[in-house]
């Protein structure tokens, strides 16, 4: 077996940097009000309704909310990128899998696609280049991209 030099998911928190901070916190307030109904300045505003209608929205808000961040994990933890010493290996899907292997020897360019935030958290989008003009693999939100492009040009 050749050696490893690279495996990683794309991270949910960096491919997702708002709407996963906004689920977990929308999961919080749900859990909140399932349990203890309106609290702090909730109080006032849940003046309309009753107790128990409001419990029963924040379960609902947790439910979905729990939902989303489980379909973003699952999602994040079915794409998986390995960089051996001749290959890389991309592997996409849970259920239904495909694989994408590229000979390190046929790789003409990576490129490494980093908004202001993706810098922050370092994480980024790889495009891998063979022939043509297209590229051959797309990978977003993976974790040390720069890193990864040094180990393919080292390769």
């Amino acid at each position: 077996m050749s050696d490893v030099f690279y495996d990683a998911h794309p991270s949910m928190l960096r491919t997702r940097p708002f709407s996963t901070p906004f689920m977990m916190l929308a999961l919080l307030v749900g859990l909140v009000l399932g349990l203890i109904g309106p609290v702090g300045p909730l109080v006032m505003m849940a003046e309309a309704f009753e107790p128990e209608q409001v419990k029963l929205v924040g379960w609902v808000v947790a439910g979905l909310a729990a939902l989303q961040l489980s379909v973003w994990w699952l999602a994040s933890r079915a794409d998986r990128l390995v960089l051996r010493d001749d290959e890389i290996v991309w592997t996409h899907g849970l259920l239904n899998k495909s694989y994408t292997e590229l000979k390190l020897g046929s790789v003409r360019t990576v490129r490494v696609d980093q908004s202001l935030l993706q810098r922050l958290l370092d994480a980024g989008d790889i495009k891998i280049f063979t022939t043509g003009d297209l590229p051959e693999l797309v990978v977003r939100g993976l974790p040390a991209p720069n890193r990864l492009r040094q180990l393919i040009k080292a390769s």
